[in-house]
This record gives C-alpha cells, structure tokens and sequence, in this order.
C-alpha cells in the first residue's frame, strides 16, 4: 500500500535515558497524525469517483453500464484516481530542499497549507480540469508530508522506540483509509454536490489539527544544531527529553553526540543527489538503492490488486454488500498494524521483513493454488481463499506496511539524508502512480469495477480481465504477486540489515563494517558499546569514524 512513513536519523536519547521518556514519545507521536490526513484523502477518491452526483457533475451522458446515466471515460477516471500520486511524486522530491530550507517542523506547516489549498479547489470545482488541479495540489502537500513527518519524527523519538513512533504513522494512515469508506458510503446516496463534498470538506478538519499541533511542537534539534541554532537546539531538545531547563547536563551530553556526528559528516561536504549514488567506504550507493527499491519492493507486493480484486472474492463467499467489505479488509488492516507497532523495537526490522514476505508469498501461491484447482461456485473454496486474502493483508500491514519506510529512513546518514529519502519516497509514489494510471485503462469488466471502496491505487486489473490486449490471467495472477514476494524474501535477505535499537552514528559504521547477513551480530555489539558510551565513548567513535573516512 502506498504511503507511509520514511524514517531518518539516530533519534534523541543517544547516551542514556531521558529525563521524562514519554514526553518525547508523545510529542513525536502526534505528528503521526499527518498519517491520517495522507491516508484518508488517498483513500476517499475510490468512493466519491462512483457517487452519482459526482458521475453527473464530471461526467458525460451515456457512459453508464445501462447505456444512459452518467458515467467518466476511462482515461478521465485513471486521471482523477492517479494524479494524485503524480503530484505526491513531486511532491516528495521537493521535502528535500523544504525540509533542509524551512525546518522539518515548518516545512510540514507549509506542506499543509499546499494540501489545503488542493481540497479548496476540489471543493469548488465544477469542471473536471479544477478539481484535477486541486488533486495535484493535495499530491504534493501529501507527497512532503509522507517525508517530512516521519523525518521530524524520528530526529526527535527517543531511539529505543523510534520505530515504534513512526510505525504509528502507517497505523493512522490504515485509520484514514477507514474513516474514509465510513464517509464515502455514508455521503454517497444524497442527491446533490454535498454527497462527494463533504468527504472531500472533512480534510479541512485533519489539516487545522495537524497545522495547529505541530505549531506547538519544538523544531527538530538535530535540523537546529545544522543550522548553527544552539541556544534553540538546547530548548527543543530539553522539551522532548523532559528537562527540566535547557542547562540540564543530559541536554548538553545529548547536544555533544549531535555535534559530533555533524562534524563528522560535514568532513564530507555538501552532498548533491548525485553523491547519493557515489560508491564509497560507507556503502552510500547500497543505501540509496536500498532505499528506492524497498518502496519498489512495498508497492509490488500486490497490496494494492488484492484491496481491489478483494471484493469479488468477498461476494463469491456470500457477503454482496461493498460496504462490509470496505470496512472488513480496512479493519483488518488497521488492527494488524497494532502487532507491528509492538514487534518493530523488540524482533527487529530484517526479521519481521523476511517473516513478512514469506507468510504473505504463502498466502498468495494458495490463493492461486485453490483458485484455479477449485471451481467458483465452491463455496467453502471461496471462503479459503477470502481468509488467505486476509491473512495476507495481516501479514502486509504487520510488517512490510510500516517497517519498509522505517528502514528507508534509518539507513542515511545525515549529510544525504533528506535527499536520499525523497528519492526512496518518490519511489514509491512514482510505481503507484504507473500501476494505478496504466492499470484503469483497462478495467473494463462489470464483475471488476463494483468496488467503490477507497484504494490507493488499483493494481493491474488488466492482468486478470479477459479480453483483446488483456492477460486474463484471472486468479493465476496470484502466482505472480506470490513470486515478487519471492523477491521480496532474497532483496530483505541480501540487502537489508538489521538497525533496531541503534542510532545514526552506530548505524554508519554498522554499515561500515558489516554486511546485512552479518549485521545482526554485530548489531547487538555495537548496541551494547553504545548504552554504556560515555561523552568520552562519543568522541572517540567519531575519531573511529573519521579515520576509517581517512583510510578510504
């Protein structure tokens, strides 16, 4: 599923704990919040498209399945659906400059005021070349947002629980697709512009919390001590460790690792995108390909197909009500987003990775298995392959839903961080773009097309439609989701090494001296240097680093 959280930096709490460890916690876990601004206009668009005021509104005469009612072209329909993740494709590639220009906490501000502007013209839109305008608008203050967020968040989380509090961003995202099916079917059988207007108005509500919140909120200390603020970096840092003044000397430990590892990346130079792919001692180019193909990896796992393709299972089981099945599969994803939130600090990123992708490549070889072994009318075959479905849709929002952006986050250092990251982020927008806008060219099928519930995108209905230029591949395309999730096993395996518990100084030279097969290891030995590092210990791992940059 599209979206979702991309994590940077080492968090706060790197020499000890906190004065106040939920004061930290709380504050950065607020702006998960953001999460449900993202999820639910991503998801509202799946309802109002097939609302009959907004078929009548946008679309022509003539175009309904009856011959006669309203209807959208096919290519204006992948247009209203995708743009959105057009613009959050831009949208993300411009956190980058946002968040190192304004900060990550205003940037997120500016970011919200761009998707506000996005809901006002979709508001007043009366033409279908408005209201594609204001979807750009919204893509790309969600497209900043989905990087922004989780960067502030996880500069400023305490690192024993920094996955746990950006993993709540995927969860809220999850609690936005859901409120959004609960509007959408609530609005969609009045007779005027209210029906898709006031799903569309509610964001209005999501975007003054968020704004409002994070205005009282401190800046991130790490993007302040970057920027030669001092004086501001001790009070943020102060507030979100619980001290009791900036002169706290925990305040004054935690600010000398910050500064360490800036001079240590400083060393470096400004970094440019293209030091982004540079080979170098510290594996930069591993990281950045890591990064861009695990969101790759995310959207490719067939999320997205089996949210829409979901509905027909349901319906052969005997549930024939598009609202049941909205909320059944949005509630299972919500609650299996809870394991993972609990999971992430404790089993571990990689491990839940692998776990992940086998269990959801299992769910999907027995789904074709069964679909193609067992005829339709087989009820009780239809209602195994309508648990597999969820089974796998468990398996997906526990681990690969939020886990695959809070590795993408962890695994840059700072001098390329927010570059590297609205790469890996624009990544996944730009496959969620391609596979929803290529894909509603060609759902053309009754049996396909009576699912209004929201979806990021519909992923490849061309795939099992028969027909001249279709696959009609049917169920059998489970083989093939289940064979990217084959990918998604050995990519995890080779790629991917283990960062719980570890800051950003640690997670460089992990990188540094291991490799991810390895990283486990020395994982735990770095871990338990580090909880006992002294501001002494800090130094001389920054000299460890510098001269290992020396000998390179």
């Amino acid at each position: 599923m599209a979206g979702g959280p991309a994590m940077a930096g080492g968090g706060v709490g790197g020499s000890g704990a906190p004065k106040n460890k939920w004061s930290g916690i709380f504050m950065t876990a607020f702006a998960a919040f953001g999460g449900i601004l993202f999820g639910y206009d991503t998801g509202s668009i799946g309802g109002i498209k097939v609302m009959p005021d907004f078929l009548k509104t946008f679309g022509k005469a003539g175009l309904a399945a009856d011959g006669i009612g309203y209807g959208l072209t096919t290519a204006n329909e992948s247009l209203i659906v995708s743009i959105l993740s057009a613009g959050t494709f831009f949208g993300a590639l411009l956190s980058s400059p946002m968040g190192d220009i304004l900060g990550r906490k205003w940037g997120i501000i500016t970011a919200t005021g761009v998707f506000v502007i996005g809901v006002i013209l979709q508001i007043a839109a009366l033409n279908l070349g408005v209201f594609v305008v204001g979807r750009v608008f919204a893509g790309l203050g969600v497209g900043m947002v989905s990087c922004l967020i989780p960067m502030y968040q996880s500069e400023c989380a305490p690192k024993w629980i920094r996955g746990a509090v950006v993993a709540c961003y995927q969860w809220a995202i999850t609690i936005g697709l859901l409120l959004a099916a609960i509007v959408s079917n609530s609005t969609q059988n009045r007779a005027n512009h209210s029906s898709w207007q006031i799903p569309i108005g509610i964001q209005f509500a999501w975007a003054t919390i968020l704004a409002g919140g994070m205005l009282a909120l401190p800046e991130s200390p790490r993007y302040l001590i970057k920027r030669g603020h001092e004086d501001a970096a001790a009070k943020s840092l102060a507030r979100l460790i619980g001290a009791s003044s900036p002169a706290d000397p925990q305040v004054a430990i935690e600010l000398d690792e910050i500064r360490a590892n800036l001079r240590a990346e400083e060393a470096l130079g400004d970094a440019s995108y293209l030091d982004c792919f540079r080979f170098s001692h510290n594996k930069i180019f591993m990281r950045t390909m890591t990064g861009i193909f695990i969101q790759a990896m995310q959207q490719l796992t067939g999320i997205n197909f089996i949210f829409y393709y979901g509905t027909t299972f349901f319906q052969r089981s005997g549930i024939s009500d598009p609202f049941l099945i909205t909320i059944a599969t949005n509630v299972v994803n919500v609650g299996m987003t809870i394991p993972g939130i609990y999971l992430v600090d404790k089993a571990g990123r990689r491990s839940l990775l692998l776990i992940g992708a086998i269990g959801m490549l299992v769910c999907e070889y027995l789904v074709a298995i069964v679909g193609v072994a067992v005829s339709v009318d087989n009820l009780a075959a239809q209602k195994v392959l309508v648990a597999f479905v969820c089974i796998y849709i468990a398996f997906f929002a526990a681990t690969w839903g939020p886990i695959a952006w809070i590795v993408t986050g962890e695994i840059f250092p700072l001098n390329v961080r927010a570059k590297a990251m609205s790469l890996s982020v624009a990544s996944n927008w730009l496959w969620n773009f391609g596979i929803g806008y290529a894909s509603k060219f060609m759902i053309q099928e009754v049996g396909l097309c009576i699912d209004p519930q929201p979806v990021l995108s519909p992923s490849a209905p061309y795939l099992v439609n028969p027909g001249p230029g279709n696959a009609d591949l049917g169920v059998k395309v489970f083989f093939l989701w289940g064979s990217t999730c084959v990918g998604c096993v050995l990519f995890t395996y080779f790629m991917v090494p283990e960062t719980k518990g570890l800051s950003l100084e640690a997670i460089d030279i992990l990188y540094q001296n291991s490799t991810p097969r390895t990283s486990v290891a020395y994982g735990r030995r770095l871990l338990a240097e580090e909880d006992g590092k002294s501001p002494a210990g800090v130094l001389a791992a920054e000299k460890v680093v510098v001269e290992n940059r020396e000998k390179a």
